[in-house]
């Protein structure tokens, strides 16, 4: 799920919203807006919501961060947890608005407040990046419960570390393999990292999540590669590298 959740369907579940979203999801953008606008002017929130996002992506319209913001400002006042969670993510980039901590961190606590999962996983990274290390891993645990996979990868790095619990490399190894079995990289590279430091060291797995956490785009997994190429034989080596490029099942 991208961080812009444009098409979620609204619970009402209008007919003419689920024509809408059927027409997005096609790409015909200028059906999807010619009903998202009236629906819009009217108060309805989720369609501000996916107004926004089209104006972000340039979906059917000329891409404008400022017109994206305005309607997100609509749908966040409106209650919407998507729009707050939207509107929350232009302030702490400072796109269509001017860059704001304090109230990004404002919305994503009104749209954690509502369960919404994404906001909850980058309102707990803030708040990590803060000290508030407890806060942090209550949200982390709410976002992972809804399958955020770098949530899970932060409960392994605070259990890792000690922050704001007693350390626990048990508890941190379940998170990371958890984290990386649902893909995401920084998870990856750390269960590596652990697989191949731990008391039980696993230099092939290592080895197999590294090059798999490289290819996903995480910075974490170079330093650590050498070292797990190292203890290994070619054999090994090749046999880590059709693991690192199967599918992730074969590393659960």
């Amino acid at each position: 799920m991208g961080w812009f959740d444009r098409f979620r369907r609204q619970p009402s579940g209008h007919d003419a919203m689920a024509t809408a979203l059927a027409a997005a999801r096609s790409g015909d953008y200028a059906t999807a807006l010619a009903i998202w606008e009236p629906m819009a002017r009217a108060g309805n929130a989720r369609a501000q919501n996916n107004i926004a996002a089209c104006f972000m992506g340039g979906d059917g319209v000329e891409e404008s961060a400022e017109l994206a913001a305005r309607w997100l400002k609509l749908s966040a006042a409106a209650g919407d947890a998507v729009g707050q969670r939207n509107l929350a993510t232009l302030y702490f980039r400072g796109e269509g608005v001017g860059q704001d901590d304090e109230e990004a961190m404002r919305l994503y606590r009104l749209a954690a407040g509502q369960g919404d999962a994404q906001a909850q996983d980058m309102l707990s990274w803030m708040l990590a990046e803060q000290g508030d290390y407890p806060q942090a891993r209550l949200l982390a645990e709410q976002a992972a419960a809804q399958g955020v996979a770098a949530s899970m990868t932060r409960l392994g790095n605070l259990h890792h570390e000690a922050l704001g619990v007693e350390r626990d490399s048990t508890r941190a190894l379940l998170w990371w393999r958890k984290a990386a079995a649902a893909g995401d990289a920084d998870g990856q590279a750390m269960l590596g990292a652990a697989l191949l430091t731990g008391s039980q060291p696993d230099a092939v797995a290592a080895l197999a999540w590294l090059l798999r956490a490289r290819a996903g785009g995480s910075h974490l997994a170079q330093k650590f590669i050498p070292a797990a190429s190292r203890q290994l034989s070619p054999d090994q080596r090749r046999q880590a590298e059709r693991r690192a490029s199967g599918p992730l099942e074969q590393e659960r």
